[in-house]
C-alpha cells in the first residue's frame, strides 16, 4: 500500500494543503517544530483511527480550533485506487473509505496496517509492563483481526466485573467469570504463539545489527501461568474472588501479564545502555513487519 496525497484542515500545526506522497521513498526535511512528525501522525491516524502520541483526538486540533479533518488517496496491492477520511468533529470520530462508514475500527487495523518508528519506542523495552502489553496487542491485531475482538471484547468484560466487584453485586461475578476466562485463554494463546514467532526473528536480528553475540529474546509470563483451559481459568477467577473483593478489583488476567525482554537470562533493562536498548527497540519494530 502508498500513500498518494494526503490532505490536512486544521489538525496540529499543519496548513489546509494537499501534500504530495507517491514516492517510493519520502524524506521530510525541516526545521524542529515545523511539523514533520505532525505529518507522520496524521497519516497513522488515518489508519488506525488514533494517534500514537495522545489518547485524546481532542489534541489533535490546532490551536484554538475543535475539530479536524484528515484524507488521504492510497493504492493498494492491486494497484486500485482508494479515498481515505477522517473527521473529528462535536467531540466525535467518523472515517469513511470510499464513501462508506467504517463503523467498526478492526477493518482500518487489519486492511491498512501502519508501523510507526518512534523515540518514545524505548518504553518497549525499559518501560512499564503496559507499554510491552500494547505492544504485542497491537502486532497481533494488525494480523489478527478475531485477536482485536477478543482483545476489546475482554476489556469490556473487565470494565463490567471490577464495577460488579465494587459495587457487592456477587451473583454476577460467575457469569462474568466465563465470559472472562473464554475471552482470555484465546488471548493467552495467542500471546504465547506470537512470542514464539518474535523469538525465532528478534535475537537474531539484534545480533546482526548490534554485533553482539548475546543471549536476547521475548520472555511472556501469563497472569493465568497455569491455566491452559478455558474451564481451569474459570476456576482459578471462581477460588481468588476473596482476593479481588479485598483489593476491589480483578488481580488476575491478561492484563496482568508480563513481557520482558532478556539478555543472558536477566532484564534487558537493568544491563543494557541506552544506545542497546534503543536499538532493541528498534529492532523490535523491524520484527513487527
Amino acid at each position: 500500500m502508498r500513500f498518494r496525497r494526503l490532505w490536512t484542515n486544521h489538525f496540529r500545526n499543519l496548513e489546509s494543503q494537499w501534500i504530495d506522497l507517491d514516492a517510493q521513498e519520502v524524506i521530510l526535511v525541516g526545521a524542529n517544530g515545523q511539523g514533520k512528525t505532525n505529518l507522520l501522525e496524521a497519516l497513522y491516524t488515518l489508519c488506525y483511527g488514533s494517534s500514537f502520541r495522545t489518547a485524546q483526538l481532542r489534541e489533535l486540533a490546532q490551536n484554538g480550533q475543535k475539530e479536524f479533518k484528515l484524507v488521504a488517496l492510497y493504492g493498494d496491492e492491486e494497484a486500485l485506487e482508494h479515498t481515505l477520511e477522517l473527521e473529528y468533529k462535536e467531540s466525535k470520530r467518523s472515517v469513511i473509505l470510499d464513501g462508506k462508514l467504517i463503523k467498526d475500527r478492526k477493518h482500518l487495523i487489519y486492511n491498512i496496517p501502519c508501523i510507526v518508528f518512534s523515540h518514545d519506542d524505548i518504553a518497549f523495552v525499559r518501560g512499564e509492563p503496559e507499554a510491552r502489553r500494547l505492544f504485542f496487542d497491537q502486532t497481533m491485531s494488525m494480523y489478527n483481526p478475531l485477536f482485536f475482538d477478543d482483545l476489546r471484547r475482554y476489556r469490556q468484560i473487565l470494565r463490567q466485573r471490577n464495577l460488579a466487584i465494587k459495587e457487592g453485586r456477587d451473583s454476577l461475578l460467575p457469569i462474568y467469570d466465563q465470559q472472562l476466562a473464554r475471552h482470555g485463554i484465546s488471548i493467552q494463546a495467542e500471546r504465547t504463539a506470537t512470542t514464539a514467532r518474535f523469538n525465532e526473528i528478534f535475537p537474531p536480528l539484534y545480533r546482526e545489527i548490534s554485533g553482539d553475540e548475546v543471549n536476547i529474546e521475548v520472555s511472556y509470563t501469563p497472569s493465568w501461568r497455569n491455566c491452559a483451559t478455558e474451564e481451569e481459568v474459570a476456576t482459578y477467577l471462581a477460588n481468588h474472588r476473596d482476593r479481588d473483593r479485598v483489593m476491589n478489583t480483578t488481580t488476575s488476567g491478561i492484563h496482568r501479564d508480563r513481557f520482558v525482554i532478556t539478555c543472558d537470562g536477566q532484564p534487558f533493562s537493568q544491563i543494557g545502555s541506552t544506545g542497546q536498548l534503543r536499538l532493541a527497540s528498534l529492532v523490535l519494530r523491524s520484527a513487527q513487519m
